[in-house]
């Protein structure tokens, strides 16, 4: 051995042995100390507290694995029918949760999502939604929206009101079945009524977007009816949750702070972004100092419309629909998050949703019929509401009915709805599997439906040349 090497090697070898020798030397001197005794609300050494800590991050882990998998898989079997793939994430959750794998494989089930980890999917899955929604903001084009500001509000509003109505109207034949006396028919009927009105906001733009239907003429007027449609869905469940807990001026305030919130961010914070945006430089790449000072503003806009009642991603949505669609900055934005948004948050959420569903509930061939008919109640109320309000605004029946069948989405948006009846006992938990079965068929028919309509015809060339709208 050289003798270079050898001095290395006698170096290093008396470095392990004295530091070796000092640890020996600490250990024997902090024998003889002695410390406090613990405090009765502190962790105590040998509890289970940083066990439970390690197995909870394990099982999460390895829910985002299944997830994952069974997301991609069966994505790519509903792309292979001609559906969007985000319908087979809906349903991925649906096959890994107690509807089916609970079902045939229990212990498994229980080892794969255990309920304690719950809340940690639940946080994960709604901050992966509120990016998405920023970043459908950011693909919106706004200024072709302007030009049908009449036709939007039309749209929407009449897409609540009908089937809001008949939702009401179908209570008086649910109400005595799947429902108890402690609940006031009237609350009852005021979440029916709603759970029919609500449009699965990000579902139609995962649908469109993985259509390439989203900058078309046509697709651009279906979002923004999507997104009135919703924020004032969020008003009325307001009002019904103050409702139902005695507190009328709840509602009250959430419409006015909500018309605040938008003001402040079009006619205040628009102008401010475009003249930032502006002044940078085309080819100029984002920094992470532009990035950090973007997240903190759609963070910021998502904390304030949920503390406002109308849930984070109208605010991140709100946010990034501030950014010009044209710029440099939305597109490196879109580069940077879309991929990681798309492929790991987005299929958690709808994972997430999908697994609080029991199908077992629903037994028996009353209870299917009853299924059926609230299914056949949301589509009739939701489709014919858009249908008559775009006719009554001078669009053409075809692309009036493609309107009516986009606004029939549903999806998570309505489970944000029912789980909240679910937890105000407002309605069974019965009923919530049927509404639930109701907001997946109808987000589904979606796809097929549309191609039908437009039989024959390129879909993306027909919504880009619907330029007769309002």
């Amino acid at each position: 051995m050289p003798r270079r090497a050898l001095s290395s090697l006698l170096g290093y070898s008396g470095l392990l042995i004295g530091a070796a020798l000092a640890l020996w030397l600490i250990r024997e001197a902090g024998m003889k100390l002695t410390a406090p005794a613990p405090s009765a609300e502190g962790a105590r050494f040998g509890t289970a507290a940083a066990a439970e800590g390690i197995a909870g991050i394990f099982h999460v882990l390895l829910a985002l694995i299944a997830i994952l998998l069974a997301s991609r898989a069966l994505g790519a079997v509903f792309a292979r029918i001609d559906q969007p793939p985000v319908i087979g994430e809906m349903v991925a959750g649906i096959l890994i949760g107690p509807s089916l794998l609970g079902r045939v494989a229990p212990e498994f089930s229980q080892f794969l999502l255990p309920p304690a980890i719950a809340p940690q999917l639940g946080i994960i899955a709604q901050i992966g939604v509120v990016l998405f929604m920023f970043l459908v903001g950011l693909e919106l084009d706004t200024s072709g929206i302007r030009k049908r500001t009449r036709a939007a509000l039309a749209i929407s509003q009449a897409s609540i009101v009908l089937p809001f109505v008949s939702g009401c109207l179908l209570a008086l034949f649910v109400y005595p079945r799947y429902s108890t006396s402690d609940v006031p028919f009237f609350v009852f009927a005021l979440f029916m009524g709603i759970s029919m009105s609500v449009t699965a906001f990000p579902v139609l733009a995962r649908i469109l977007t993985d259509r390439k239907l989203s900058k078309t003429r046509l697709g651009s007027v279906a979002l923004t009816c999507a997104a009135i449609n919703d924020v004032s869905a969020w008003c009325l469940l307001a009002l019904v949750v103050s409702v139902a807990k005695s507190e009328p001026s709840d509602a009250l305030s959430t419409t006015i702070y909500t018309i605040l919130f938008v003001a402040v961010m079009f006619f205040v914070a628009r102008p401010l972004m475009r003249r930032w945006v502006s002044a940078r430089k085309d080819d100029e790449p984002i920094s992470q100092a532009t990035l950090g000072l973007v997240f903190i503003g759609f963070l910021s806009a998502a904390l304030i419309t949920e503390a406002i009642g109308i849930h984070a991603l109208f605010g991140a949505f709100v946010f990034g629909a501030l950014i010009p669609h044209e710029s440099s900055l939305a597109r490196d934005l879109t580069m940077r998050l879309n991929d990681a948004v798309v492929v790991l948050f987005l299929p958690a959420f709808f994972a997430f949703t999908g697994m609080r569903m029991e199908i077992g509930l629903v037994s028996g061939t009353e209870a299917w019929l009853v299924c059926g008919l609230i299914i056949v109640v949301a589509t009739l109320g939701k489709f014919g509401g858009s249908y008559v309000a775009a006719r009554a605004v001078g669009m053409p029946a075809r692309d009036s009915a493609a309107i009516g069948i986009l606004m029939n989405t549903r999806g998570l948006m309505e489970l944000i709805v029912l789980n909240l009846g679910l937890d105000l006992g407002v309605i069974s938990p019965t009923l919530f599997a049927m509404l639930v079965l109701m907001a997946l068929i109808t987000t589904f028919a979606t796809s097929p439906v549309l191609q039908w309509l437009y039989r024959g015809r390129d879909v993306r060339e027909s919504f880009d040349r619907a330029e007769s709208v309002p």
